[in-house]
């Protein structure tokens, strides 16, 4: 079974002066400060202080996943792939190959693979130290919205605005399934759909909510679903927990001004914390039992948050818009800023 998100909506930017390398840098490094916030939850303030710091991405981040600890993946606006290393600062690949803007990208530990979907309807395969593309996988008529492997990475799932979901065999990079249904798959109907792997057909559809879902994840017991909301000045915006067992609403989490682009379940919490990332620039920490907004960090000048993904050590990935990718880190259970890139 798998449930399929949504892609972020195209927009506009602008972007700080070039390096001359290809990279943008910003006259601004993030200090943190904490302090009390409402209920007594931690808000983490970015300040601004002046320091150039690179970019390694020349537009939006669409997508960001976690390789190995320390190694960050990422896709842009600017259509290439990158994978790089926060601890030493430096790039070990940047694929170009795709012809429009990358949408979402993921790793297959398996098959040590990286994989890319894009808006010029592909998904390619990467192989370190290859600057060229290994597999091409071509078959969608729109925007390929969402991607995901199977276990063992033998299977690549993936699903476009074309309204199907695919399956594709990994080592030929050949479609084996396709399911083309009335219902746009990336949640603009407001609801999140489960299918069967085996069949591609819809298994159960949760109930409507009342704005277009976004993002959605699944614990890692496979019994919660977690998917967030567009809106609008505190309208919608909201964080839904589910019970994929009686496939019910269990909690709604509130909090967020804007749409929520991403929202995951922490790794090693037992789905009893969830992170989400918004159009109004902050990352919350929620407590799944108690619905409490545990802490947040505010991000200024960043633009809307895009992406989120976190490691089993509490380093948290955040994709923007403006400041490339924030690298978070779970401290006595409130955000603290390492950098951005």
């Amino acid at each position: 079974m798998n449930l399929m998100g949504k892609l972020f909506s195209k927009r506009s930017r602008s972007r700080s002066k070039s390096a001359g390398d290809g990279r943008f840098t910003r006259p601004d490094l993030v200090s943190v400060a904490s302090e009390a916030a409402h209920g007594g939850c931690g808000d983490t303030k970015l300040t601004v202080s002046n320091c150039n710091v690179k970019l390694q991405h020349t537009d939006a981040i669409a997508s960001v996943a976690c390789y190995l600890p320390g190694l960050c993946l990422s896709g842009s606006k600017d259509m290439c792939v990158l994978l790089y290393n926060y601890n030493s600062q430096k790039v070990i690949n940047r694929w170009q190959g795709h012809t429009g803007p990358v949408t979402k990208v993921c790793y297959g530990s398996s098959c040590k693979g990286v994989f890319s979907s894009s808006r010029d309807k592909t998904i390619k395969l990467w192989e370190i130290g290859n600057p060229n593309f290994k597999q091409d996988f071509v078959g969608h008529s729109l925007v390929v919205t969402a991607i995901h492997l199977n276990k063992d990475n033998s299977l690549l799932c993936s699903g476009s605005r074309d309204n199907s979901v695919k399956l594709w065999d990994v080592e030929s990079a050949t479609c084996i399934k396709t399911n083309s249904i009335a219902q746009n798959l990336t949640g603009e109907d407001k609801q999140v759909r489960a299918f069967d792997v085996r069949s591609l057909q819809p298994v159960f559809t949760l109930p409507s909510k009342q704005y277009i879902q976004m993002c959605c994840d699944v614990s890692s017991d496979g019994n919660y679903v977690v998917s967030s909301s567009n809106g609008f000045s505190g309208k919608g915006c909201e964080v839904t927990i589910w019970d994929i067992r009686c496939r019910k609403l269990v909690k709604e989490l509130f909090g967020h001004q804007e749409a929520v682009e991403a929202c995951l379940f922490l790794p090693g919490s037992n789905a009893g914390h969830v992170i989400s990332a918004s159009r109004d620039c902050t990352v919350k920490l929620w407590n799944v039992p108690t619905g409490v907004q545990e802490t947040q960090c505010c991000f200024s000048g960043s633009g809307p948050l895009t992406s989120l993904a976190a490691y089993q050590d509490g380093s948290v990935l955040v994709g923007s818009f403006n400041q490339g990718i924030h690298l978070l880190t779970l401290k006595d259970q409130n955000f603290v800023q390492v950098m951005y890139f």
